[in-house]
């Protein structure tokens, strides 16, 4: 491919010096920039103008009487984040040897077509594995999983179909990106609650019409995070960790009669707004680990070189019989969202030190360039 020509002369200079770790100012980009700054890498944050303070101003790397403090070394300031894919911009990117890591938010605001044509900056990862996160897509997180044979929920294809208990996941009408959810028990449970929604404006038609109707699970939520390392070929845990979301996570504190009667005034959102650490039965792992080594071998036959780095499988652990069973519900095929999954044990059971997924990522560049392996890394 053109790209991959282009690229691999792009990286001719990466291999003489060190690199810059770039990535999008949102989502996990203070956890990569932190995790560069303890590996001695230079850093930069593509921002958007008008949420650019968190890294232009709180966090940027400078001198406090005699001490170093903060972590963010250069900005790269735009007017929205898609101008990354400018020519001038990409230029002073690889100028500054960026080798780009893509976070949710770099996949959300900037096109697919143009990450996987039109952005010559070396990505750590594979960004042509970054569109299968969608459900919308051939090839998806789905067809990945089932191809695993890795259990998921049980899908309804039409909402007719319905005879359980079922979470609706449907992208909302204002931000495509963010889905909406709701529970429905029977097709008129769907009917009445989606008319509800979408006369409130929150969802519409054509979202709906790409609506996932899932089974709802009853069970414990985790999230398994996973890094994979072509250079070891070795899958790593590096932690686990769960969910906060609003404005569900304030409707839960209630008592059971109020919850009630809040939920016939307010809708019920599902929106993700942060994580916390936590950790699994010690017996469990053997089966969260044969369930990442499965999905990584799918994604290197199905979209080759497949998986670099980091990766989650979003679970509900299930009481069985006969037991305990891990159930994937979600894939997320970049890094992820925690920064808190450093303060689980699991990367200290293997590196004997806690490692972030930020510190991870900055350990296997280095460790690339200095045995002229970055190629293998980047696409």
């Amino acid at each position: 491919m053109k790209l991959e020509k282009r690229l691999k002369e792009i990286l001719g200079p990466y291999e003489e010096g060190k690199v810059t770790i770039g990535v999008i100012g949102s989502h996990s980009a203070l956890d990569i920039c932190l995790g560069a700054k303890e590996e001695s890498l230079a850093n930069v944050v593509v921002c958007q103008r008008g949420r650019e303070m968190t890294y232009a101003h709180h966090y940027r790397s400078r001198k406090v009487s005699d001490l170093e403090v903060g972590i963010v070394d250069h900005v790269v300031l735009l007017d929205r984040f898609s101008d990354v894919l400018r020519e001038d911009v990409q230029s002073r990117l690889r100028d500054m040897r960026t080798v780009f890591v893509p976070n949710r938010s770099f996949a959300v605001y900037v096109p697919y077509d143009g990450i996987e044509q039109d952005f010559l900056v070396p990505i750590f990862g594979n960004r042509y594995l970054l569109r299968a996160e969608e459900r919308y897509t051939e090839r998806n997180q789905y067809s990945l999983l089932e191809k695993a044979a890795i259990r998921t929920p049980r899908r309804f294809s039409r909402h007719d179909e319905i005879d359980r208990l079922c979470i609706v996941k449907v992208p909302e009408a204002q931000r495509q990106y963010e889905r909406g959810f709701f529970l429905a028990s029977s097709p008129s449970d769907f009917e009445r609650k989606s008319a509800k929604l979408a006369d409130k404006g929150l969802i519409s038609a054509d979202s709906l019409g790409r609506a996932t109707i899932e089974e709802f699970l009853l069970g414990a939520h985790f999230n398994f995070n996973f890094f994979y390392s072509p250079l070891t070929g070795e899958l790593e845990l590096l932690g686990v960790d769960t969910r906060r979301q609003t404005n569900l996570d304030g409707i839960l504190r209630l008592p059971a009669s109020e919850q009630l009667a809040i939920m016939d005034r307010e809708d019920v959102k599902r929106i993700e707004i942060g994580h916390f650490a936590c950790t699994v039965r010690e017996s469990l792992l053997e089966q969260a680990f044969e369930l990442g080594e499965r999905f990584v071998r799918v994604a290197r036959s199905e979209y080759p070189p497949g998986i670099i780095g980091p990766f989650a499988l979003q679970c509900m652990i299930t009481p069985g019989p006969p037991h305990e069973e891990i159930v994937v519900f979600d894939a997320s095929l970049r890094m992820p969202g925690s920064p808190g999954t450093k303060f689980t044990p699991y990367s200290e059971y293997l590196w004997r030190r806690s490692i972030s997924f930020g510190r991870r990522i900055a350990m296997e560049v280095r460790r690339a360039i200095q045995e002229s392996r970055l190629a293998e890394v980047v696409t």
